[in-house]
């Protein structure tokens, strides 16, 4: 090895012949077979390993593939179990409270059946299709076996209450309510039928009359207490509201004109008088017989006859008191005997006063009459046994509903 003179960096030059040339060329080659004989080696190795590795991998996805699988099977099996014990719970239920307490169990948000629900999002999309169906099919049967179950429930409770309430079919039936006759209305209907049989017709006249026909006809001053304020209800051009029937005898006297003539003429008259026994309107019935002979011993016998009848009794004691009245005389109050053994007024009476056969233009020298009142209240009072009016028109359904019978 020499150093060039001009050459600042020392260069080392080789002299190689021919022979070590060659030399080292076969060494060359020689390398490079070892390497490509060893690269065939590792080759074949890495081969090897490939395969080994291609094998695995198709075991790993085979292995992946058929877990799904086996976990699919069982959830199936887990979700027919639990049905299946869930029927049973709910067939062996004894009440409503049991079975909801079953449903709750396996139907509710954290119910078996609804976990298992859940588990479908961990697994593959076309496997969790045919599971999530299954499980609805089988929450579908458990719905169906629980409506069946409460049906049978309802059935049985129904039974139970229909055994315990059971109606006994042999029994009368309650007929149909129905309404009846007040007391006042028999009262009167009794009193019509009683004088119709004696052969009186019945007469009736307007509730406001004038001044002519419910005082002047009737033999009444313009000085008479009758026409006072405290007495009598006034209405409008000096008309008044009736203070008794007796308004209805002058007009049927002033229609018919000549007798002879028998009226009985019942009606609502009106007076400024409220009491246990006194109302401002109350019901009274007036007879009239207006014939040629009727004497006072006419009026004893048909009264008598007609209060006799009316409250059933033949020993009934009957007496005609001496009495006032503007438009009859002679007058009497009429009394008969309690069963307390004192007399009780129930009416008025006498023969018709001269004044009011002229007013009516009937000749009193041919014609003779008598006339009579009562209080139908006062009769209906006594027929029923009532000590005070007013429980007559308080319309009070129990006590009115006792005279239906």
């Amino acid at each position: 090895m020499q150093i060039h003179p001009n050459i600042k960096k020392p260069t080392i030059l080789f002299h190689i012949n021919r022979t070590s040339l060659f030399a080292l060329a076969r060494c060359f080659l020689g390398a490079i077979c070892v390497t490509i004989a060893t690269f065939k080696i590792e080759a074949e190795r890495l081969r090897g390993c490939l395969k080994q590795f291609s094998d695995g991998l198709c075991l790993l996805t085979l292995a992946v593939r058929t877990k799904p699988q086996k976990n699919e099977s069982n959830i199936m099996e887990n979700v027919n179990r639990i049905v299946a014990e869930g029927i049973a719970a709910l067939n062996e239920a004894p009440d409503f409270q049991a079975l909801e307490l079953v449903k709750a169990r396996y139907m509710g948000k954290t119910g078996e059946l609804n976990a298992l629900l859940k588990q479908l999002g961990q697994m593959p999309p076309e496997e969790r299709k045919t599971v999530g169906a299954h499980i609805n099919e089988c929450k579908n049967r458990f719905q169906t076996a629980y409506n069946e179950k409460r049906d049978t429930l309802n059935a049985a409770q129904l039974q139970a209450r229909l055994a315990a309430e059971a109606l006994d079919v042999t029994l009368p039936g309650r007929g149909q309510v129905s309404g009846g006759l007040h007391p006042v209305t028999l009262t009167l209907q009794r009193v019509v039928e009683l004088f119709h049989g004696m052969g009186f017709d019945v007469a009736d006249g307007p509730e406001i009359e004038d001044d002519f026909h419910n005082f002047q006809a009737l033999n009444i001053p313009q000085n008479h207490p009758a026409r006072a304020m405290q007495d009598t209800f006034y209405v409008e051009n000096g008309d008044v509201l009736r203070t008794h029937t007796s308004p209805i005898q002058i007009r049927y006297m002033l229609d018919k004109k000549n007798p002879p003539i028998r009226i009985i003429a019942p009606g609502r008259v009106y007076r400024v008088d409220s009491d246990a026994t006194h109302s401002p309107m109350f019901h009274q019935a007036e007879g009239l017989w207006v014939e040629e002979g009727v004497t006072f011993a006419d009026l004893k016998a048909v009264f008598t006859d007609f209060i006799r009848r009316f409250f059933e009794r033949d020993d009934l004691q009957v007496r005609f008191r001496p009495s006032f009245f503007p438009f009859t005389e002679p007058s009497a109050e009429i009394d008969i005997m309690g069963d307390n053994g004192k007399w009780l007024e129930v009416g008025g009476c006498g023969m018709v006063h001269p004044n009011v056969l002229n007013n009516v233009n009937i000749d009193p020298e041919k014609y003779t009459g008598f006339a009579f009142g009562i209080g139908l209240d006062r009769f209906a009072m006594l027929r029923y046994g009532v000590n005070d009016l007013r429980l007559f028109f308080d319309n009070d359904l129990n006590f009115l509903k006792q005279f239906n019978k």
